[in-house]
């Protein structure tokens, strides 16, 4: 495919690379990627051996002393060349996206914009790594607060976000004064191969050294433990579900390192009886099928006014009808393939569950057969009736499963069924109701890290803090002040005077 050309993605490919200098040694053992798109192979991958990641680490160290004393709007000025370059390779990295993953092609285009744009945040942020001062008890006293860069950041990213959330982390780190150590999916290493081989040439124009951003493609038992027990990586960032990210997190506490976890969500709208259905529709059906289910921020229950009940039915069911299941790669196709048929087997598996548990699936969840559909990955989303203490319900299933639940009286209620499950990521509210959707925010309300009034779950923009709570892992990347979670941070007391006082009254006298 053109595509693969112009991004530089060969037959055979090595997984270890330093910046422009893509390491030979490898394990020995050869990936071989396959799209869920058609079932024809990708390509293959030659993975990173426990030698080359040594290499890698250790060309990271040396990069950091040099990168750290570089001022921050320096280190602005080569993210915004990054961002920059990505603008010229969007729509082949946005195709090469669709085809690994299998999310539509408007939606590889979107995360690659989302690439774009957190470069533009970076720079901006670059020139606002802000330390507050503070007023000293003591005479000719002044105090302030600095931050300082930590050194290699370990970024291990999932297969639904191939490259905005190593954006999010990299470029936010880099701004820091971090040199970053990229891990990606076993599952989508292409589009990784891809943004490192663009970069590269950005650091090769500017004179940077090697080693600034790094790439080690290979087995999680191998490269992923190693990166989790390494005390020269102060902090990991870490996307995934519940149980690899609690692996993760206990790895990484053993050596008293620092982890962002951005872990499973359960997600879900409320519609209280005072919604507006027309602007809430696209907002429901998009959010649950959107990446066919496999968001951490998909729609997952919709909890609805039983006033409103029948008729959010009724129109959910007209607009699944609707839904054109295909190639990611036609524009006018909604929902793509799951990555794999391991994801397939789940999905069949909770629609099994749903009906076991008393629950009734009102529409879809067969696997799709025929032509264009030969890679067995494609399913039809579902619409199922269930109660929200079922066990399905209560878990995270990584596929396109909307779950309707009717909930009686106040806003409150609603509410309260939300926030009993475990994972606490995005939630959203349908109202046309100010002291409704100010409940839903206030303390007492929502207790997810993400909370919408009259937009859906998924879609979270750059300029905020990205996270969640509880086992959602309580991580927060991108926006805001998250910045300061790539830094180390230093309470700094300066004495310009000719004496010694001691703080809180202290006398000590010799």
């Amino acid at each position: 495919m053109e595509f693969l050309k112009i991004l530089g993605i060969e037959a055979e490919n090595y997984g270890a690379a330093t910046g422009n200098n893509w390491l030979k040694t490898t394990s020995g053992d050869i990936l071989g990627v396959v799209s869920p798109v058609d079932g024809k192979n990708v390509g293959n991958v030659r993975q990173a051996s426990s030698e080359s990641y040594e290499q890698v680490v250790q060309t990271a160290e040396k990069a950091f002393l040099e990168w750290r004393r570089l001022p921050p709007p320096k280190r602005g000025e080569i993210v915004r060349q990054i961002g920059l370059r990505v603008r010229e390779y969007k729509e082949p990295l946005g195709s090469l996206i669709s085809y690994e993953m299998g999310k539509s092609l408007q939606e590889g285009l979107g995360e690659v914009q989302e690439m774009i744009d957190i470069c533009d945040f970076a720079v901006g942020q670059s020139r606002m790594l802000y330390g507050y001062t503070m007023h000293s008890e003591r005479v000719r006293h002044r105090m302030y607060e600095q931050y300082h860069p930590l050194g290699i950041v370990g970024i291990v990213t999932a297969f639904n976000f191939p490259v905005a959330v190593w954006a999010w982390n990299a470029m936010i780190a880099a701004i820091c004064g971090n040199v970053c150590l990229w891990k990606p999916s076993s599952l989508v290493p292409f589009s990784a191969i891809a943004i490192q081989k663009i970069i590269a040439d950005v650091l090769k124009q500017n004179e940077l050294p090697e080693g600034l951003f790094s790439l080690v493609i290979g087995k999680g038992s191998v490269i992923g433990e190693t990166m989790l027990s390494d005390i020269r990586i102060p902090l990991i960032s870490f996307t995934g579900s519940v149980p690899l990210g609690r692996h993760a997190a206990e790895r990484v506490a053993r050596r008293l390192g620092r982890t962002i976890l951005e872990l499973s969500g359960n997600n879900a709208i409320i519609m209280t009886e005072s919604a507006d259905l027309q602007v809430a529709l696209p907002a429901l059906v998009f959010g649950a099928v959107g990446t066919a289910g496999q968001r951490c921020t998909t729609t997952r229950r919709l909890f609805v006014h039983e006033t409103l009940y029948g008729r959010v039915k009724m129109a959910l069911l007209k607009a699944y009808k609707s839904l054109r299941i295909g190639s990611p790669l036609d524009v006018e196709n909604h929902v793509g393939p799951l990555i794999n048929k391991a994801a397939v087997r789940v999905f069949t598996q909770a629609v099994n569950d749903v009906t076991a548990q008393g629950g009734t699936i009102i529409y879809g969840g067969n696997v799709l057969e025929g032509e264009g559909y030969e890679s067995g990955c494609y399913v039809r989303p579902v619409l199922a009736e269930a109660e929200n203490h079922f066990p399905i319900v209560q878990a995270e299933t990584f596929a396109p499963i909307l779950y309707l639940i009717k909930y009686k009286g106040p806003v409150a209620n609603a509410i309260e069924l939300q926030n009993k499950v475990k994972q606490g990521l995005s939630s959203a509210i349908f109202t046309s109701k100010v002291q409704e959707a100010e409940e839903f925010l206030s303390c007492a309300g929502s207790d997810c890290g993400i909370a919408n009034v009259n937009i859906g779950t998924s879609g979270a923009e750059i300029g905020g803090a990205f996270g969640g709570e509880k086992e959602t892992g309580g991580g927060r990347e991108s926006g805001s002040d998250a910045w300061k979670a790539y830094m180390r941070r230093q309470t700094v007391t300066i004495n310009y005077g000719t004496e010694l006082p001691l703080a809180q009254g202290v006398r000590f006298d010799l």
